[in-house]
């Protein structure tokens, strides 16, 4: 897959395509795909016996704080296979830190068009509280077992700070390829 002619999103902030490389209750394996030639990688195998609570990838074209392109946790009721591209609505940001610095995982759900269930989710706050708690506690522990790594939850974000964080970047993005058109940043 050439990811470079993946597009940010429609309506970006608001509607935005996450490349999907973990699904939802996948094998504890975390995987990455590599942004230069769109191949899948296995980054590394969880220690910990648990599963993503949600459908995990990035959002092309964007580059954040850590120098990866923006993480995004898709809430849903389905698994999307590794490499699929899901557009999706930005509900929120879980701020944390961890051995590398300060780290954001947005919370986002499937555009409307996917799948109506969440039409009425605006919120990270209108998802049932043991949602979020789970994804949270996921976060804060699914590095326990790895010699030097470590996780500390800051808090959550709305909607607005999650739009925020895309468009800043995608002003990364653009700063880092001066506008030009290439390879996932």
């Amino acid at each position: 897959m050439d990811l470079s002619k993946v597009p940010v999103g429609k309506n970006a902030p608001w509607d935005v395509n996450v490349v999907i490389e973990i699904p939802l209750r996948g094998e504890p394996v975390k995987y990455e795909i590599d942004k230069e030639s769109g191949a899948m990688f296995v980054d590394r195998f969880l220690h910990t016996a648990m599963y993503y609570p949600c459908n995990y990838g990035f959002i092309p074209h964007t580059l954040s704080g850590d120098g990866d392109p923006v993480d995004v946790c898709v809430v849903g009721r389905h698994s999307v296979i590794p490499g699929a591209v899901l557009r999706s609505r930005p509900i929120g940001v879980l701020f944390m830190e961890d051995e590398g610095g300060e780290d954001e995982k947005l919370l986002a759900v499937p555009v409307d068009k996917l799948h109506p269930f969440y039409s009425n989710v605006k919120s990270y706050k209108d998802l049932p509280e043991i949602t979020t708690e789970q994804i949270a506690h996921f976060f804060q522990h699914y590095k326990d077992l790895e010699k030097g790594k470590w996780v500390k939850i800051l808090r959550w974000g709305d909607e607005q700070e999650a739009a925020k964080k895309i468009q800043e970047g995608m002003e990364r993005a653009a700063a880092a390829t001066k506008g030009q058109p290439g390879p996932v940043v």
